[in-house]
């Protein structure tokens, strides 16, 4: 892999720097473009577990006691004005944990895809691929988020989806609608057995700089046909630049899916999450969150326990810029759930789990 990694840097700096070269002479700037993404980090967990994990519902930042790598990337672009691509390969514990189910190389590709502008005249866009998720406010990229850790409702729907996309935009910018047929809930490969198409959906509204409100929707199943259960997802959230120093990010999810193959009844999971940001200087950003996580009967979270997965969350996060490329974090979190399911020492099991997280992140875009 790590071979593989340094050829594509290569190919993609060779292409960068002929690009260049050939488009100086004429004024114009590159339509290539390579980007570098590195995030290390320190967990501390006040309830110390044999294994240096954090639980299975986690997979940013999952490795406690110990200095380890999130993720790391390295991407090259191509933007033209008819045509544009995107290839990124990658590694750590956040790789490690979210592409388990996929074979082989396809563990490292944090993004492959190509598209293609398929109206002279309107910004509509067919693209094809790995690409990031339609749904939700919170990407894998950890500096594009308010808060050092993910929220739970975005470590458990999809940071990637694979399949083909029909996007367009209004030429003010106003508005996004975008239409996908995907391979599954977060899958690069489809699951074995199965041979159901899923759909997603989204609609974005920026009436100004200061406002954005999205809504993105999902079908399919993520099981063999012989089990086949439908599922229903429905992503809404809207972000809210309140004034220079305050922002406001809400969302609430609720998804549905079928007890069992050709039922018609539905067990349900909701998440309401609320995130406050106050940014008193330019490299200085503190964020709180609260949320509220509910399944109870094990649609996405699956706990074996009486009452499920019905977990609250509270966490305060600090970052400071260190210079342009270097940001620094640490955030503290606290989450409380009904029944004992936070691994402990040995067989030890606990209600709730606090832990500490700093990490040091590297962005050259």
């Amino acid at each position: 892999m790590k071979t593989l990694i340094l050829s594509a840097l290569a190919s993609v700096s060779v292409s960068h720097a002929n690009a260049q070269d050939s488009t100086a002479a004429a004024g114009n700037a590159s339509p290539f473009a390579v980007s570098a993404y590195v995030e290390s980090y320190y967990l501390h967990d006040f309830r110390k577990n044999d294994n240096h994990t954090m639980p299975g519902f986690i997979y940013n930042h999952n490795r406690t006691g110990e200095v380890n790598l999130n993720l790391a990337f390295l991407k090259g672009s191509y933007t033209g004005d008819r045509v544009r691509a995107n290839l990124a390969l990658a590694a750590g514990t956040y790789m490690n944990a979210n592409y388990a189910a996929e074979p082989g190389v396809l563990r490292n590709v944090f993004e492959a895809n190509a598209g293609v502008k398929i109206a002279k005249d309107h910004n509509l866009w067919l693209d094809a691929g790995i690409m990031p998720s339609h749904i939700g406010f919170e990407s894998a990229i950890g500096k594009d988020n308010w808060a050092l850790t993910r929220s739970l409702v975005a470590e458990n729907t999809p940071y990637f989806e694979t399949g083909v996309k029909l996007g367009y935009t209004t030429q003010d910018s106003k508005w996004y609608l975008g239409a996908t047929y995907l391979n599954g809930w977060q899958r690069i490969q489809r699951m074995d057995g199965n041979s159901t198409p899923a759909f997603g959906t989204q609609v974005t509204f920026k009436p100004n700089a200061a406002v954005t409100l999205n809504y993105s929707t999902f079908v399919g199943s993520d099981k063999p046909d012989s089990t086949r259960q439908m599922r229903y997802y429905h992503n809404i959230y809207g972000v809210f630049q309140l004034s220079d120093k305050w922002g406001l990010t809400t969302g609430f999810d609720i998804g549905s899916e079928q007890k069992a193959k050709g039922s018609s009844a539905y067990n349900t999971v909701y998440v309401p999450v609320m995130i406050l940001r106050f940014s008193p200087s330019s490299r200085i950003n503190v964020a709180a969150r609260g949320e509220y996580y509910h399944d109870k009967n094990g649609v996405i979270i699956a706990t074996g326990t009486d009452h499920g997965f019905q977990t609250f969350g509270t966490s305060l996060n600090f970052d400071y810029q260190i210079a342009p490329q270097v940001l620094w974090r640490i955030e503290a979190r606290n989450l409380s759930s009904r029944d004992a399911i936070f691994n402990g020492k040995g067989n030890d099991l606990s209600k709730n789990k606090t832990y500490l997280t700093t990490a040091l992140i590297f962005a050259l875009n």
